[in-house]
This record gives C-alpha cells, structure tokens and sequence, in this order.
C-alpha cells in the first residue's frame, strides 16, 4: 500500500521537462593538456529526437565510460540549481551546465526509484542508475575539487535508458507509467555506493535489481562478499 501511495502521489506531481540540452565533442585545454569533452551542451527549443544511445545533435567523447544504452540520457532536477548557486555564488549556472541533457522539475533523487518508467513527449524511457561524475565535470566548472563537492552533495541526477525513441521538447511533462516493485530510491543507490551507511537487506536488493546496469550489481555483489559475515544473506 505504501508504495502504491508512492506511485499515485508521483504520478500527480507536476513534473515537467524545463530544457533539452545537446552538445558534440570539443576539445579543450585543462591543466595544460588537450581534453577532448562532450559535456558543454546547450539548450535548443525545437523538437529533439532520442534514440537508443543519445539525442539527436549530442555525443560523448569518451565511451569507455560514457555513453551506452544505461546512460543514453542523463537527467538533472532543477531543484538543485538553487543549491549550486548559493555555493558557487561566483558561477554562472546556464542551465545544462552540469552535462545534462534534459533539466527536469517537480522531483528529486529521493522520489525517484530504479526501474522508474516515463513517457516524456513521445519517448519511453527508464531510470537506471545515478551519475557519477568524472574529471569533466570539473573542466566544464574550471574547478579541481567539482568532482567531490558534487559527489558530496548527493546530488547526482540520474540516466534514462531508452525504452522507445521518440521526441521531446521543452516544455513537456513527464508522464509515471509504473513503478519497480523493490522501491529502491536514486539517492539509496548512491548512499550504498559511497557506503554513507550500512543496509544490508537493502544492500542485497540492490545486488539483484534487474532494472540496475550490471556492472552496478556485480559491485554491491562484491560488497556482499566483503561484508564480515561472509556474504550470508540475513546476517549483519
């Protein structure tokens, strides 16, 4: 019944896509040496195609660690700009700034569960895991210590996968189709990767949600190996 409530609660939030934000590979200059980066987007007002892997007129750089079919989209609450602005007072926050591609409102990491899925214009799409964010995110701020204040702050956004291609434009709203039964939050995820705190019968969940991207599960699995009692489900 609680998550049911969850669900119908959410589902009439007022959640809205407020930009769709694009970019192609740049290379520029950090700390003396040629970076090549996707992450300056900018916001575009027309109607915007998203495919499997990206939007259209958007790529990552790096696909070693960027990119693929759990991270097509990432997604960041506008919410958090507040937050930014009121520790980066000096920066100017355009919105896309933090390598998002679309900036959404009406919910945070807290509110929005792994498995999640959407139906934003005529796109389906699913959450599958937070972002964690690598040394770009700091060349994007000209800032060396981005990578850990973002990560400190837990706010982290999160990536879609694509369930249907379709297109998108500001300005829509997002549409809660269903909800994945375990309940496990965006923000739970990340607390249990940065190990802020110990739960082990959500520490297993997460181990076996299929909905997580594999390489997510095999690291809570392993998690699960270290722990003192063995990996023995039920105890600790």
């Amino acid at each position: 019944m609680v998550v049911w409530h969850r669900f119908e609660v959410l589902k009439k939030l007022k959640m809205k896509l407020i930009s769709v934000n694009v970019g192609l590979p740049r290379e520029v200059t950090w700390k003396g040496k040629p970076v090549r980066t996707g992450i300056f987007k900018e916001s575009v007002n027309s109607r915007v195609m998203v495919r499997e892997l990206n939007l259209d007129g958007d790529r990552q750089a790096d696909l070693t660690v960027h990119g693929g079919v759990d991270k097509a989209v990432y997604v960041y609450p506008f919410e958090h700009y507040e937050y930014w602005q009121s520790e980066l007072p000096d920066t100017e926050l355009t919105l896309g700034i933090f390598g998002e591609n679309f900036t959404v409102t009406g919910f945070k990491e807290e509110e929005i569960n792994i498995g999640d899925r959407f139906k934003i214009g005529s796109a389906e799409l699913m959450v599958t895991q937070p972002r964690l964010p690598c040394y770009k995110l700091g060349i994007r701020f000209g800032r060396s210590d981005m990578v850990k204040r973002f990560l400190a702050s837990r706010r982290t956004g999160f990536y879609f996968r694509v369930l249907q291609e379709g297109e998108v434009v500001a300005g829509d709203t997002l549409e809660l189709m269903s909800r994945d039964t375990n309940n496990i939050s965006v923000a739970d995820i990340t607390q249990l990767y940065v190990r802020e705190r110990s739960n082990p019968e959500l520490l297993y969940r997460a181990a076996e949600l299929e909905a997580l991207p594999k390489s997510w599960r095999d690291y809570f699995q392993e998690q699960i190996r270290q722990r003192p009692s063995g990996g023995e489900k039920g105890k600790g």
